[in-house]
C-alpha cells in the first residue's frame, strides 16, 4: 500500500534566479519521503534548469513549512548540478548507474549528492515522454563534460545585479597592498618582500599576480624557472621563523638540466639558511603524507557509509560501524595531517626554524598544512574574517585547482580529490576540541563545505587567479559589455538572512581578554575546558580508552589496534615532538595562543553534523550539543539581563548580543543535528532480528551504548 498525498492541481512554478533557464520538467513524479518500507511520500513536479534539479510539491508554494535555517539560493528540495555525485536508475528492482545515452528509461531515479543527501523519485505514474526528457536531461546536464563558460556562474554574473561589496572585512589578497599589510601584521617585512614580478602573468600563469619571497631572492631567479624552485612566503611566527612553500622541478629531466637545477636550489637554500642565526628545515609532503589518490580513495569509501538508501540499510551497517569506519582510512589520514601540522608548529615555535614545504605544484597538501599551522598558531585565523582571509590567501589566490579537484566540469576523475574538504575536516577537529577559541561554529564549516557546489560564487570555481582574470571579460546583459562581476562566497547575506547567519557565529567565543582582566579570564577558561570535555583527563593519557574504562573488553578488541597506531607505530614521533605535545597538553589552554589538536587514537572523530545530518536514524531528539548550547544561551541571557538592571547606562551595548541565536528556544524539540535536520523527520528503530544481537552476546556493552555508536561527534554529555 502506498500512502500518498493527492497529486497537486494548482500549478507550481520553480523559483528561477537571474540567468536561470528551465530546460525540462516532468509532472506527477512521486518523491519518497523516507525509504523505510512504507513508501510514504508526495507527488510533485521534477524540473531541471541550467543551475539545479528541483522537486516542487504543493508545500513549495507556501511559506508555512519553511525550515528555520533556510538557504536563499538552494532550497531543501534543490540540488545544484555541481552537487550531483551519482545517478542510479532502478529497473525491475535492480540499481544501475546512469551515464551518457540511455536506451531504456528507469521506473525509479536515485540521486546521490556530494553534500550526502539522497533523493528517491518514482516515475511509474509519469508520462513516458516526460520520463525520457527529464531523465536524459538530468543525466546530460549533471554528468557529462562541459566547457568552463557553460557554468551557471557566467549566466548568473551576466544577468544578476551586483549591488553587494562582498568583502565583509575579508582580505582578498588581490592587490600588492593586501600582501604588504599581511607582512606588517605578522612582522615578516624584515626578511621578506612582496613582488610584482608576475604582473601580466609573465612569470607563470599558475602563480598569483603578487606574492611574497625572501628579500635576497632576485627577479632574475624568479623568472629563471617560471617560479619553480622559489620559496614563497606563507606566514611568519612571532619569533621571526617563517613558513614557506615551494613547487618542485619536473622529475623527468636529463642529467645536465638536473645538475643545473640542483645547483640553483643549493644557492636558494643558502640565502635562507644561515646557521646558527637562520635555520631551514625542508619537508617534502609527497613523501611524508598520503598521495592525492589515497585521499580520494579513502573519502570515496568513507562517504558511502552516509549515503543511506533506506532505514534497513542504516541499522544493518550500525552493528559493524566501527570496523567499516576503520577500513575507510579517512580518519587516519586526518590524524596524519594534524600530526604533520604539529611537527611544523614545533619547528617554528620551539626550534625557531624556518620550514619550507615542498610539493610538485605547492597548491594541494601545501595549502592544507600551511592553513592548519596558521589556524593553530595565529588566533587571528580563528576569527571569521581571519579564517576567510586565510582561505583567500592560501587557496583561492594561492592557486588551488578547485575546478579540477572538485571535478566541476566532469573533465577527468583522475584529477579529483577532496583536498579542501580535508582541511575543513581537520579544522573541525580543532573547533570541537576547543570551541571558545573560534569565532565561527561547526555550522559555519558545514555551510562552507556546501558552498563548494553553488556556482554563483567565483571563489571555488577556478583553478587559479589567472584563469579567473582571463574569463572575467564577457557580454553582460545589463551593461551590454564589460567584465563579469562575480560574487564571493564570503558575502553570507546572499545565502542567508541575518537570523540564519547568527548560527555561523559562536556566542561562546572567548574574546581576547583586556590586560586588567587577564587573570580572572584565564582561570575561567581552564574551568571551561574541563567542563566541555568531561570524558577527557586534563593531561591526556596516551593509553586512554574510547569511552570510559581503560580495561574495557570491547574497546581492547575493537579499537585497541587503532589507539596503538599513534603510540606504538613505526612512525612514532621523535622524543622532542612527543615532549612538546605532552608538555602543551599538560598546561591550561590559552585560547588566543598556540592550539594543538589531540590526535591520540579515538580523539579524531567523525564530523557528525556534516555527515549524519540527512539521516533521521542518527538524530538525538532534544539532545546533543545543541541542547547544551541552548541551556548555556539561556543562562547567558539571564546574566546579561541582570547586568542591564545593574548598569542601566550600558544597557544597549550589553543587550546587543542577547538574542544572538534566536532559534534555540525550546531545546527539547530540537534534534542533535539542528539546524540542518528538520523537526518533522522522525524515525523509529526497527525490531532487529534476535540473531543479530545473539552474535554480540559477549559484548553486552555494545547494546547499552547504542547512542554512543550513533553520536560520533561526542555530542552526548
Amino acid at each position: 500500500e502506498i500512502h500518498i498525498k493527492e497529486p497537486i492541481e494548482k500549478e507550481v512554478n520553480p523559483h528561477l534566479l537571474p540567468g536561470e533557464l528551465l530546460l525540462c520538467e516532468a509532472s506527477t513524479v512521486y518523491k519518497y519521503m523516507q525509504e523505510d518500507g512504507s513508501n510514504r511520500g508526495t507527488y510533485g513536479k521534477l524540473v531541471c534548469t541550467n543551475f539545479k534539479i528541483s522537486f516542487l510539491d504543493d508545500d513549495s508554494a507556501s511559506d508555512d513549512n519553511e525550515p528555520q535555517f533556510k538557504n536563499k539560493i538552494v532550497g531543501e528540495n534543490d540540488i545544484t548540478l555541481q552537487c550531483v555525485d551519482q545517478i542510479y536508475g532502478v529497473y525491475d528492482e535492480k540499481k544501475k548507474l546512469l551515464t551518457g545515452q540511455l536506451r531504456k528509461y528507469p521506473e525509479k531515479l536515485i540521486i546521490y549528492c556530494k553534500d550526502l543527501r539522497v533523493f528517491n523519485f518514482c516515475l511509474r505514474y509519469t508520462k513516458e515522454e516526460e520520463v525520457k526528457r527529464i531523465v536524459s536531461g538530468i543525466v546530460h546536464h549533471s554528468q557529462t563534460p562541459k566547457l568552463l563558460k557553460r557554468l551557471f556562474l557566467f549566466s548568473y554574473a551576466s544577468a544578476a545585479p551586483n549591488n553587494t561589496d562582498g568583502r565583509n572585512q575579508t582580505v582578498m589578497f588581490e592587490t600588492l597592498e593586501d600582501w604588504r599589510d599581511e607582512l606588517e601584521r605578522t612582522k615578516g617585512n624584515v626578511k621578506y618582500k612582496a613582488v610584482t614580478t608576475n604582473e601580466g602573468y609573465r612569470v607563470s600563469e599558475k602563480l598569483p599576480l603578487y606574492f611574497v619571497v625572501p628579500i635576497c631572492i632576485s627577479e632574475e631567479n624568479i623568472l629563471k624557472y617560471e617560479g619553480r624552485g622559489i620559496p614563497i612566503w606563507c606566514w611568519s611566527c612571532h619569533n621571526g621563523a617563517a613558513l614557506l612553500k615551494m613547487s618542485t622541478f619536473p622529475k623527468e629531466q636529463d642529467d645536465s638540466t638536473s645538475q643545473m637545477q640542483k645547483a640553483f636550489l643549493d644557492g636558494i637554500y643558502k640565502t635562507i639558511s644561515k646557521p646558527p642565526y637562520e635555520l631551514l628545515k625542508l619537508d617534502d609532503l609527497s613523501s611524508s603524507l598520503p598521495s592525492l589518490q589515497d585521499i580520494q580513495t579513502a573519502y570515496t569509501r568513507f562517504k558511502q557509509l552516509f549515503l543511506i538508501d533506506n532505514s534497513t540499510d542504516f541499522w544493518a551497517t550500525d552493528v559493524k560501524w566501527f570496523s567499516l569506519l576503520e577500513s575507510t582510512n579517512w580518519l587516519e589520514i586526518i590524524r596524519r595531517v594534524l600530526k604533520k601540522a604539529i611537527e611544523v608548529a614545533e619547528c617554528l615555535e620551539i626550534q625557531h626554524t624556518n620550514v619550507l614545504l615542498i610539493e610538485e605544484s605547492a597548491t594541494d597538501l601545501c595549502c592544507v598544512i600551511s592553513s592548519l599551522v596558521q589556524v593553530m598558531m595565529d588566533s587571528y585565523s580563528r576569527t571569521k574574517s581571519g579564517f576567510q582571509s586565510l582561505i583567500q590567501k592560501e587557496w583561492v589566490i594561492g592557486g588551488h585547482g578547485f575546478l579540477d579537484r572538485c571535478n566541476h566540469l566532469h573533465k577527468s576523475e583522475k584529477e579529483e580529490a577532496p583536498v579542501f574538504l580535508l582541511l575543513l575536516n581537520c579544522v573541525w577537529q580543532l573547533v570541537q576540541q576547543y570551541p571558545p577559541a573560534f569565532e565561527f561554529t561547526e555550522t559555519y564549516l558545514t555551510v562552507l563545505s556546501d558552498s563548494l557546489y553553488v556556482p554563483i560564487f567565483s571563489t571555488f570555481f577556478f583553478n587559479s587567479q589567472h584563469q579567473r582574470d582571463t574569463n572575467k571579460s564577457g557580454e553582460s546583459l545589463k551593461t551590454q559589455s564589460g567584465p563579469f562581476r562575480f560574487l564571493t562566497v564570503w558575502d553570507w547575506a546572499v545565502q542567508f538572512d541575518s537570523k540564519a547567519q547568527a548560527f555561523l557565529n559562536n556566542p561562546l567565543y572567548a574574546e581576547k581578554p583586556k590586560p586588567d582582566k587577564s587573570q580572572r579570564k584565564t582561570a575561567r577558561f581552564k574551568h571551561q575546558r574541563q567542563l566541555s570535555l568531561p570524558l577527557t583527563q586534563a593531561k591526556p593519557s596516551t593509553k586512554r580508552g574510547f569511552f570510559r574504562e581503560e580495561t574495557d573488553h570491547l574497546i581492547k578488541n575493537i579499537l585497541g589496534k587503532r589507539i596503538g597506531k599513534f603510540i606504538n607505530s613505526a612512525d612514532e614521533p621523535p622524543n622532542s615532538l612527543r615532549e612538546f605535545y605532552d608538555s602543551w597538553h599538560s598546561k591550561p589552554v590559552d585560547y588566543h595562543g598556540l592550539l594543538l589538536p589531540r590526535i591520540d587514537g579515538p580523539e579524531i572523530k567523525v564530523w557528525a553534523q556534516r555527515y549524519l545530518r540527512w539521516i533521521p536514524e542518527a538524530q538525538l531528539h532534544g539532545g546533543g550539543t545543541i541542547a547544551t548550547a541552548a541551556k548555556i544561551l539561556d543562562l547567558m541571557e539571564e546574566v546579561q539581563s541582570l547586568q542591564v538592571k545593574m548598569d542601566e547606562e550600558h544597557s544597549q551595548a550589553v543587550s546587543g548580543d542577547i538574542h544572538s541565536v534566536p532559534m534555540l528556544r525550546n531545546s527539547a524539540r530540537l534534534s542533535s543535528l539542528f539546524p540542518f535536520a528538520l523537526l518533522q523527520r522522525q524515525s523509529v528503530k526497527p525490531a532487529l532480528p534476535t540473531s543479530t544481537w545473539k552474535d554480540l552476546e559477549d559484548e553486552d556493552d555494545l547494546v547499552k551504548r547504542d547512542d554512543e555508536f550513533v553520536d560520533l561527534s561526542g555530542d552526548m554529555l
